[in-house]
């Protein structure tokens, strides 16, 4: 069978495949060659493994010194101790002057503040948090679960001015029912129009100590009365995306690897770290042993067994210490020697370096 003839550049590249992106080649030396990733939707690439990744992301983040501290830092960073209410209205717009506007602010800044810092979190339904916590919180499911969801309630029994409060919802929670595959108008537990705009949220209830096995209750994105009945809130990163992804994706392998590194570089130093004590004699192997296992009673006018009785009366009375350490004082011809092993770093701290550097980048923190 004839091949069809090919036209070929001065380096015998086919001309079709050099005139093309070199991304879109096997590269120098035929690298990418096997390097063929399908072509897919971020729904396609993220949704089929959402909850393990999520799952090795939570993993990380509350055993991994260096994950946890990189979610620490996103925290500090972003928000800090307080986030302050900078109320900038367009007083304009509003049809108010600019001196009746700043007594506004004001106002608003005050009931702002005494509504959502209270000491007693009333913004909260479940009285644990404080604005400025559930901003801190967000930030921190934000890294590692790629997402934050937030249901608003309305407090019918509450006597305080405002009776809106909010009840965080744990990403994990949000699934299709009965953990399953879903369709196209249900992904990850996010029920969406044709246009991909969300309608409708599946959560799980709370079945501690269970796993998530329990009933399933749908909330719409928005009650009747257009009031928002869930908040979602995550950054996407393409058309058509329905849930977020977490920031470890890029580094989890590496951190994972650094953590085993790390520990299996920590036993080789506590082996390094052993040593043992030998006494080296002038008796060979044979004899040594011979003797160390004990002779018998016909053996007790041996010269040599009289001469292990004085090695062992030799060592028993000389206890000569200092400063209530013991110092060996050997039997003529006899030599101590400590024996140890190697201790060699093999290049560990400059892979650390880079493993973090890299770790660093992925999770967008300083290396320092």
């Amino acid at each position: 069978m004839k091949r069809t003839p090919v036209l070929i550049d001065v380096n015998g590249v086919p001309l079709r495949e050099s005139l093309s992106y070199n991304g879109g080649g096997a590269g120098f030396g035929g690298q990418m060659a096997e390097w063929l990733p399908p072509a897919q939707s971020v729904d396609a690439a993220l949704l089929p493994a959402l909850r393990l990744g999520n799952a090795r992301a939570d993993d990380l983040v509350r055993n991994n010194g260096i994950a946890a501290n990189a979610v620490a830092l996103h925290k500090d960073h972003i928000v800090g101790h307080m986030f302050l209410i900078s109320y900038r209205p367009n007083w304009r717009w509003l049809g108010m002057r600019e001196t009746a506007a700043k007594s506004f602010v004001d106002e608003v800044e005050a009931a702002w503040s005494e509504y959502a810092e209270g000491m007693s979190g009333e913004i909260d339904v479940e009285g644990k948090r404080t604005f400025t916590e559930f901003i801190r919180e967000g930030v921190g499911v934000h890294a590692f679960n790629g997402e934050i969801f937030v249901q608003p309630v309305w407090d019918t029994e509450t006597t305080q001015l405002f009776r809106t409060r909010f009840k965080a919802v744990s990403p994990k929670r949000v699934d299709t029912p009965g953990h399953g595959m879903g369709n196209r108008f249900l992904r990850a537990g996010v029920e969406v129009d044709r246009y991909g705009r969300a309608v409708a949220y599946h959560i799980c209830e709370d079945d501690f100590p269970f796993s998530g096995s329990g009933r399933w209750e749908r909330i719409p994105r928005e009650l009747p009365t257009g009031r928002p009945a869930m908040l979602h809130i995550f950054e996407p990163v393409e058309d058509g995306q329905t849930r977020g992804a977490n920031q470890f994706y890029s580094v989890m392998e590496r951190l994972k690897m650094l953590d085993s590194l790390q520990a299996t570089q920590l036993q080789s130093a506590i082996v390094k770290a052993m040593y043992a004590a030998t006494i080296e004699s002038d008796l060979d192997t044979e004899k040594a042993f011979e003797y160390i296992a004990g002779a018998p009673q016909e053996q007790k006018d041996n010269p040599l067994i009289n001469i292990l009785e004085k090695f062992s009366s030799w060592y028993d009375t000389n206890n000569v210490t200092l400063g209530g350490v013991k110092i060996p004082h050997l039997f003529p011809g006899d030599d101590l020697k400590l024996q140890t092993a190697q201790d060699s770093d093999n290049g560990f701290s400059a892979l650390e370096q880079a493993l973090l550097r890299y770790i660093a980048a992925g999770l967008g923190v300083s290396y320092e």
